[in-house]
């Protein structure tokens, strides 16, 4: 490419009324906008850069077409971005002037890498906005609200530019709100502090089976959880999500996915399973590089693309092993537990995916089969330096490390709900975050104010000038300035930065993607049992005249840091769905006390049912902020448990010493061991609607199929409803149309465990935290064994 010449667009943003008048403006300078000629398909003009306004009712912003592959940019119509131009190849291409100097930097150039505009970027930032950009929101949760007062407050005060979107998928709500922040953000860029862009975020929000951030109705593609996408055995169902949800997530304005997790799940009682990929080594790396690919590419193009975006791969090295199956969000499960010596296969799928944008870091602290530290200290991965020594150091990583959120507060500070702070509680905020820029980290989970990370500025320079730090704290701040900016850059947020709306409505839920996503949906459903083939081939018409009962039942809930229990009461499955498949559905008759929980259940009269349909859960051990296998109250401790009835941990495999424990102030270890003590299951009542079902079938005298259908989110003891049951489906994050679907033989059985199921509870005691596939699987009455891979379709067990 030829350079032949650079010309000033005079912007002036007062007179940028129409279109018409900005090409007006152009023709002045010399650099008249395209009227006539060939276009290409984004509307620019084949040899020469056109401009038109955009508004979504709120924002008015500029886009620029360039020609050919040249990218699209958009600015504030009332910014004081201008336009630069050169000719490259025959064509006159624009760039935007984002610092008003009327030259092209080489950060405002699109031609050169994310890496070389980072790297000279990090060098013209203040120290306080670079401060700014070590900083990851808190949850936004209302989009709806659009800007609002605190969010200018810590765009400007703290140059906070990385932000959560943790609302609903709500296009119009989503791109207005975006598009102010942008605005506002561009605002506030001056010769002394240059534009910095906002970088949206999200925790995954497709999963069809969780309500999550998702409205009712086809706001976004709707896919299986990550366990469900394991399930179908199938990589391609991967690219497609991938490729799929990435372009919804741009059309949302969202850059950087919180995701892939890509914990092994090799803890069968861990609370957060259903968010992996399972418990196999080598299908959760393979998937791992696959939704990483995917993400950080674009349909049709090299490389990063408009549908690009930023991969953050999580929770390294593993948060997976947490002993008993207790979760590291609370003070009862911050111990992550090696007794298998098996702490290298938990990196395995990090390590091969480490073209990922970002990582995220695990809360836990890791101990060895003796309660030791792996890597010398008790501590969390965002203080432990050997983790991210390994991370760093001996593999090179180069991207951006984010710790979880919350974990430089300690769940011990005055007035905060919850905190993370693993071996680092006797440490202030302050110090937290020093010590936590000092393992390599580059960014802060959860931070909206920045004075902790400028106190951690001076005590870097304070160390440094002291001989204890290598670099000086401008140096270190532009080390990290420059990993974080690269994820700025690769997306193109530089370039464009605002939404159409009008194209994102085009995008989210479009019916390739909704289509595509509902086809993994059947495609994960795992058939476990069809004795008699009760499920077999079939058309929706075989069932418009049938009638089917579907048992109800609650869920106590339990309390925790954002609140009280939650009682939810509702059917098995949803009788909305169900009711557009069969001429008639059932259920039962509730009494209710004065509080509006059940007091009991009626089944009705089955004698002109065909067909019975039990919705269950997994059983609901509680959630990651409920302290969950601690009673606070009594400072005892209790197991978490894969079976609906009250399980007492006593038997020969039930440790009677913990592992993991805090060490006390005389010098002994804190036993954190559940022996004896009887687990806390929040939907036993799922198992009763089971009894109810089958109490009502044997009532009737009829010979009525019962299906249970089993939501699942982690590995699950079949005993106590296998044999009554007729047919057995597994959804893992699906819909329950997808799970009906298969259910009444609608779709082929396609999916597998992508975990074991166990034989009882005693399997699950002896097997080890951080080995997988080390349990005893179950066998049912037919002789099938529910081990990893095992699932059936029509014809018998697949492959």
């Amino acid at each position: 490419m030829k350079t032949t010449s650079t010309a000033r667009v005079a912007a002036s943003r007062s007179a940028r009324l129409t279109s018409a008048a900005l090409v007006a403006g152009l023709t002045l300078t010399g650099l008249a906008a395209c009227t006539a000629g060939d276009t290409d398909d984004k509307g620019a003009s084949a040899d020469e850069f056109t401009t038109r306004e955009v508004s979504d009712g709120k924002t008015t912003f500029v886009v620029v077409d360039n020609p050919g592959d040249a990218p699209t940019l958009s600015y504030g119509a009332d910014s004081d971005v201008e336009l630069l131009s050169e000719d490259v190849d025959g064509a006159k291409v624009a760039f935007k002037d984002m610092n008003g100097n009327g030259e092209l930097d080489a950060w405002e150039d699109w031609r050169k890498s994310p890496q070389e505009r980072a790297a000279a970027l990090a060098e013209d930032l203040t120290i306080e906005q670079i401060a700014g950009l070590m900083l990851f929101s808190s949850h936004e949760r209302s989009q709806a609200d659009g800007l609002t007062d605190a969010q200018k407050e810590y765009l400007t005060d703290s140059h906070l530019r990385n932000v959560l979107h943790a609302g609903p998928s709500d296009v119009t709500a989503t791109v207005t709100w975006a598009n102010q922040m942008q605005a506002f953000a561009e605002s506030l860029a001056s010769e002394g502090e240059p534009y910095v862009p906002v970088n949206f975020a999200s925790d995954p929000r497709s999963t069809a089976g969780s309500g999550g951030y998702n409205a009712e109705g086809d706001d976004i593609s709707r896919w299986p959880s990550n366990l469900g996408l394991a399930a179908t055995f199938d990589v391609e169902h991967m690219d497609e999500f991938a490729q799929m949800s990435s372009a919804e997530y741009r059309a949302l304005g969202i850059t950087t996915a919180l995701s892939p997790q890509i914990d092994l799940a090799t803890e069968p009682r861990w609370l957060r399973v259903g968010g992996t990929f399972g418990e196999d080594v080598d299908q959760n790396t393979e998937l791992a590089a696959a939704y990483v690919d995917g993400y950080q590419s674009t349909r049709g193009q090299d490389g990063w693309g408009f549908e690009s975006v930023n991969a953050m791969i999580k929770h390294w090295a593993g948060d997976g092993p947490g002993e008993g199956g207790r979760e590291a969000h609370t003070n009862a499960g911050k111990y992550g537990v090696y007794p298998g010596g098996n702490f290298e296969a938990h990196t395995k799928a990090f390590l091969g995916s480490l073209d990922s944008a970002a990582v995220m870091t695990a809360y836990s602290i890791a101990l060895d089969g003796d309660g030791e530290p792996l890597f010398g200290e008790r501590l969390g991965t965002a203080y432990d330096h050997g983790r991210m020594d390994l991370l760093r150091k001996d593999n090179g990583y180069e991207g951006v490390v984010v710790t979880d959120w919350g974990v430089t507060s300690s769940y011990l500070d005055p007035e905060k709900p919850f905190g993370m702070g693993w071996g680092a509680e006797d440490l202030t905020d302050e110090q937290r975050h020093y010590e936590v820029l000092r393992t390599g980290h580059d960014m802060f989970g959860g931070n909206n104010k920045v004075e902790p990370v400028l106190a951690a500025h001076e005590m870097w320079q304070k160390d440094f000038e002291a001989g204890t730090n290598d670099v000086d704290a401008d140096t270190r701040f532009r080390e990290s300035g420059k990993r974080i900016l690269t994820m700025f850059f690769q997306p193109g947020l530089y370039e464009n930065a605002y939404l159409d709306l009008d194209e994102s409505k085009k995008v989210l839920a479009s019916d390739d993607k909704v289509e595509a996503g509902y086809a993994a949906q059947l495609d994960s459903v795992v058939m476990l049992k069809n004795d008699g083939s009760t499920i077999a081939k079939s058309d929706a018409a075989a069932w418009k005249d049938k009638k089917v009962y579907i048992p109800r039942s609650y869920n106590i809930g339990f309390a925790g840091a954002f609140g009280p229990a939650e009682y939810k009461e509702a059917p098995g499955l949803t009788l909305e769905v169900a009711e557009e498949l069969f001429g008639e559905v059932v259920t039962d008759e509730a009494e209710l006390d004065a509080d509006g929980k059940v007091v009991s259940y009626t089944a009705p009269d089955l004698s002109d049912v065909d067909l019975v349909l039990v919705g269950m859960a997994s059983p609901d051990n509680g959630g990651n902020f409920s302290n969950i296998g601690h009673d606070v109250e009594n400072d005892t401790w209790y197991p978490l448990s894969l079976q609906y009835r009250p399980y007492t941990a006593d038997g020969p495999h039930v440790r009677q010493t913990s592992i993991g424990g805090d060490i006390l102030p005389d010098g002994t270890k804190q036993n954190r061991s559940y022996f004896g003590n009887t687990s806390k299951i929040a939907n036993e009542s799922d198992l009763d609607a089971f009894e109810r079902a089958t109490a009502a079938v044997a009532a009737s005298g009829k010979e009525i199929p019962v299906i249970t259908v089993l939501k699942a989110i982690n590995p699950v003891v079949p005993a106590e409803f296998e044999a009554a049951s007729d047919a057995i489906v597994v959804g893992f994050g699906t819909s329950d149309k997808a799970l009906l679907e298969v259910a009444l033989g609608l779709h082929e059985p396609a999916g597998r465990l992508p975990i074991q199921f166990p034989q009882d509870m005693d399997t699950v005691e002896a097997q080890q935290e951080d080995v997988s596939k080390d349990m005893t699987p179950y066998t049912d009455a037919s002789g099938n064994t529910y081990d990893y891979g095992f699932g059936l379709n029509f014809a018998g067990p697949i492959g």
